[in-house]
């Protein structure tokens, strides 16, 4: 069975800086040979791809991110990061780790809220 463990998450000042983590764990799956995304719930809304990254190591970004969060991954230790900058109020969200075609069972996400 895999498990999704994301961390990181808290509340900051719009501006401010966070890094999230996700660590992935079990033997059925391959973590490197994986796509993986960052994913983001906020309340009343549908949950929607914030950034992405391939085998590769290529990303992609939504234009409500680009150009502040930043995708990247160690595939020596099962785990994704994601780095958001200059944060703003309507990043409060909870934030997930899948694959992009997320088909692993979801972990518990990790809270990230921003203030004004």
């Amino acid at each position: 069975q895999v498990q999704l463990v994301e961390s990181g998450g808290g509340l900051v000042q719009a501006g401010g800086s966070l890094r999230l983590s996700c660590a992935a764990s079990g033997s059925i799956f391959s973590f490197s040979r994986n796509a993986m995304g960052w994913y983001r719930q906020a309340p009343g809304k549908q949950r929607e791809l914030v950034a992405r990254i391939t085998v590769g190591g290529n990303t992609n970004y939504p234009g409500s991110v680009k150009g502040r969060f930043t995708i990247s991954r160690d595939n020596a230790k099962n785990t994704m990061y994601l780095q958001m900058n200059s944060l703003k109020p309507e990043d409060t969200a909870v934030y997930y780790c899948n694959t992009i075609y997320a088909y692993l069972d979801w972990g518990q996400g990790t809270q990230v809220t921003v203030s004004s």
